[in-house]
């Protein structure tokens, strides 16, 4: 899986960061030491972990991942990664 978003609400620049969906690469999530939930009145699953968007991002790099693009939508940042 060579891309990977990853996103936290601007208020909580410190964390948690959500770094994949229900269907994101169980190994990588491990690495992360993210965690899945659900949130009440959605029907799909998150990985989160409660490590700030920065930590986040220098562990990505260390496994290869490089950002691709950065934005902000709405109350929310989002990352785009890829690996090669």
């Amino acid at each position: 899986m060579p891309y990977l978003l990853i996103s936290t609400q601007i208020r909580l620049e410190v964390g948690p960061t959500i770094v994949g969906d229900e269907h994101s690469d169980p190994h990588l999530m491990s690495i992360l030491g993210a965690t899945k939930r659900s949130t009440l009145g959605n029907n799909f699953s998150e990985y989160y972990v409660n490590d700030a968007p920065r930590v986040v991002l220098d562990k990505l790099e260390s496994l290869g991942y490089r950002v691709v693009s950065m934005t902000g939508v709405g109350q929310t940042l989002v990352w785009c990664l890829h690996r090669e």
